[in-house]
């Protein structure tokens, strides 16, 4: 599938979502405290995705039982909320939204501290993927390549003494909730597809504490560490516009 490049006025279509999706983590974040449970945010996002007259793209998505993703901890992505999973102090949670408004999609997460005595390698961990995720945006500039996003990404993450997940990838995005092309957060600088005004794609670099593996557990989606540690993840949407100005379009 080719990359499907949008308009200025396509991007001020899809930013519009963008900025929900960023109001809803904002939304959200006082309500990450011990003892919530994740059916409780998920249910708190859908209300407030279904508020403001967008749907929740990962709803059904592909079978996805849930609004968005609840992350804890070893779980690298696509953590499923429910009812019994409550959090606890020192937790740390990654939660994914993408809610679908005026027919574009708009994706970001972020990685939330529950309570206040969280463990140093957690912190410099969290710390880790969000500098990690400015890396990648730094490197977007028309006629860079997708290997300078991946590679500025890895070099940072390994230099602080963690990994970066192979497994899952950023991605095209605007009306497809998954376009081309796949953004890789691990990659050699100069190599794959040449950036170019129109482009509007997900980083989103997941980055462990041990290993970089992940394994899949029995429900088919949540992806956890195989080493059982600490996993971190940020997320922002991005788009190159038609004077090649780059832009985050969930940035709060």
């Amino acid at each position: 599938m080719a990359v499907i490049l949008k308009t200025d006025a396509e991007i001020d279509q899809m930013k519009k979502s963008c900025q929900l999706a960023a109001q809803l983590l904002d939304y959200i974040e006082p309500y990450i405290v011990p003892g919530v449970t994740t059916g409780e945010l998920n249910t708190l996002c859908h209300d407030y995705t279904l508020a403001h007259d967008a749907i929740s793209a990962p709803l059904n998505y592909k079978g996805f039982p849930k609004s968005i993703c609840t992350s804890v901890n070893e779980v690298i992505c696509h953590g499923i909320p429910t009812s019994k999973q409550k959090l606890k102090e020192g937790d740390i949670i990654n939660i994914d939204v993408t809610p679908i408004l005026l027919g574009y999609h708009g994706d970001t997460s972020k990685t939330f501290f529950v309570g206040d005595r969280i463990s140093p390698v957690a912190k410099k961990l969290v710390q880790c993927a969000k500098d990690s995720l400015s890396k990648g945006i730094d490197a977007v500039k028309v006629n860079n390549r997708l290997g300078d996003i991946g590679a500025a990404i890895q070099e940072y993450a390994e230099s602080q003494g963690f990994s970066v997940v192979r497994e899952f990838v950023g991605h095209g995005i605007g009306k497809v909730f998954h376009e081309e092309p796949q953004i890789p957060h691990f990659g050699t600088r100069g190599r794959g597809l040449r950036l170019e005004p129109g482009m509007t794609f997900t980083i989103e670099p997941m980055i462990n504490e041990g290993h970089w593996k992940a394994k899949i557990l029995k429900d088919g989606w949540t992806a956890v560490t195989v080493d059982n540690k600490l996993s971190a993840q940020f997320e922002h949407t991005i788009a190159i516009r038609e004077n090649g100005d780059v832009e985050i379009l969930t940035l709060p």
